[in-house]
């Protein structure tokens, strides 16, 4: 079975950057997808993964498709 750390990591990384590129605080994305800033907070330092649920809804509220998200996974990201 294929390990998940690097997935946790990977998404972490798209998801602030695509917050930041979005102008958006934690606690805005969260309250714009019904999350608790903790569980974006843990999003983003790699530690938790999302449902498919709550990586669609983050997708919407960050106006960028679901399989476009996903595929960024794989791109290296600068972190602001």
């Amino acid at each position: 079975m294929e390990k998940l750390e690097p997935y946790t990591a990977s998404m972490g990384r798209v998801l602030r950057a695509q917050r930041n590129q979005k102008g958006f605080s934690q606690e805005e994305l969260a309250h714009r997808v019904g999350l608790d800033r903790t569980y974006i907070s843990l999003l983003e330092r790699g530690l938790r993964l999302p449902t498919l649920g709550t990586l669609v809804k983050l997708s919407g509220a960050l106006d960028i498709p679901p399989e476009d998200f996903v595929a960024e996974l794989g791109r290296p990201y600068k972190v602001d």
